[in-house]
C-alpha cells in the first residue's frame, strides 16, 4: 500500500480516521495525503438581497475565517501525525466533500481512502447523505470507513 488519502475536517470522526491511516502508514511505510474540504455554498440573488440557495445543508462560508479554520484544521492534523513521528501532504480543494476527496484519491493514485462516520441524523440523510457514503460510491480504490468506536 504506497498512499492513503484520508478524508480530516478536525470533527472526531475524522480525527478517529486520521488515527486508523496513521496506523495503516506505519504499518506500512505508506505515503500519507490529508484531503479538509472546503465545501463552498452557492449564492443567488432572490430580490434585493442575497439568500443561499441550500440554508439548511450548509451555512454561507466567509473566505477569510474558512482560511483560518483551514489552517488550524490542517495545523491540527500535522501535530497529531508529527506525534507519531509520521509527516502527510495536506491539500484543500473546494467543493464536495465526497468528490473531492475520491478526485485527490484518483490524482494521487491512492490505493486507499480513510473517512470517519457518524450517525447521520434524518435531517443529515435527507439533504446530502453522509460524505463516508459517497466517497465509497464515487471512490476507485478501496475505502475504510471507521466508524464510532472503532
Amino acid at each position: 500500500m504506497k498512499r492513503i488519502v484520508v478524508g480530516y475536517d478536525g470533527s472526531e470522526g475524522a480525527q478517529r480516521a486520521l488515527d486508523r491511516a496513521a496506523d495503516l502508514a506505519q504499518a506500512f511505510g505508506s505515503e500519507l495525503i490529508v484531503a479538509s474540504v472546503v465545501t463552498p455554498v452557492d449564492l443567488a440573488p432572490v430580490g434585493e438581497t442575497v439568500m443561499p440557495l441550500a440554508p439548511l445543508a450548509a451555512p454561507a462560508i466567509d473566505p477569510e475565517l474558512e482560511a483560518e479554520r483551514w489552517q488550524e484544521i490542517a495545523d491540527e492534523a500535522r501535530r497529531r501525525l508529527g506525534e507519531r513521528g509520521l509527516t502527510a501532504e495536506i491539500v484543500s480543494p473546494v467543493g464536495a466533500a465526497a468528490n473531492e476527496i475520491a478526485d485527490v484519491a484518483d490524482e494521487r493514485d491512492a490505493d486507499l481512502i480513510v473517512v470517519g462516520t457518524h450517525e447521520p441524523g434524518f435531517l443529515d440523510r435527507l439533504l446530502a447523505g453522509s460524505v463516508s457514503q459517497g466517497v465509497a460510491r464515487r471512490a476507485h480504490c478501496d475505502v475504510l470507513i471507521v466508524h464510532p468506536g472503532s
